[in-house]
């Protein structure tokens, strides 16, 4: 896979089925490069570890206090995932102006034939809490577009679900697109659909100055949309949950 692109220019949709539906969808844009050629993403409008237009700080993800490939392979270690032995792509949004908010950013793990053999979803909470669910088959074969990855959902994320039920996580990474599908079930069934797709090219800054103005503020709008969204199911009468202890353990499965 030849990892020259580095922006995704992403759909994102978000639907709560009850008790009170509540659904949008909006356009933003993300990194998605292999770590290996993290250095080669540098231009005049983007850069690494410094205040920049966009930019990129390797302490946003992982353990701020190691390498990030370091802690990615040490968790696929802690799993017993040894069939990921090739790139490591990170899907995540960038910093612009400064700021970000990375509700959730993606680690897909590949071997050397470029096949997915493990995910990391890296998912953050407004109330500065982190945690990471790892997905790969039991025999560790390639996870396809069509195989629905599950993990028991243990970490708050909204104040106005539950920590209860399970996700159901589905992945695609191409040359040309980048897909990710999460449904949260409960005990009475499918209670949220969430999408990200994409289509890849290249980090130049052309392409990141159109990304600039069509998205504007894009991190700042992550995070507006966030509390707005939250107003309205307030609105709506949906219980609200105080915030309870994070887990224990910083990746779950």
């Amino acid at each position: 896979m030849g990892i020259k692109n580095g922006l995704l220019i992403c759909k994102v949709s978000h639907a709560r089925q009850r008790p009170k539906r509540n659904a949008f969808t909006y356009g933003v844009f993300y990194l998605c490069f292999a770590l290996d050629e993290l250095q080669q993403l540098k231009n005049f409008l983007f850069s690494l570890n410094r205040w920049n237009i966009f930019s990129f700080y390797e302490k946003d993800h992982g353990e701020p206090e190691q390498k990030m490939d370091v802690w990615v392979k040490g968790v696929l270690s802690q799993f017993g995932v040894t069939k990921a032995d090739g790139r490591i792509v990170l899907m995540t949004l960038p910093r612009v102006l400064g700021y970000v908010f990375n509700p959730v950013s993606f680690w897909f793990c590949l071997d050397k034939e470029k096949n997915i053999r493990a995910v990391i979803s890296e998912v953050q909470n407004t109330f500065g809490d982190k945690h990471s669910y790892i997905s790969f088959h039991d025999d560790q074969r390639p996870i396809t577009k069509d195989d629905h990855m599950k993990s028991e959902k243990i970490f708050h994320v909204s104040p106005f679900i539950a920590i209860s039920g399970h996700y159901l996580f589905r992945f695609y990474l191409s040359d040309a697109k980048v897909g990710v599908w999460i449904d949260h079930y409960d005990e009475e069934g499918l209670l949220i659909t969430t999408s990200v797709t994409g289509k890849r090219t290249e980090l130049s800054p052309a392409h990141l100055t159109y990304a600039f103005f069509r998205y504007p503020l894009v991190t700042f709008k992550v995070i507006g949309l966030i509390h707005y969204q939250a107003l309205k199911l307030a609105f709506k009468g949906i219980r609200y949950r105080t915030r309870p202890n994070p887990p224990t353990t910083e990746v779950s499965r």
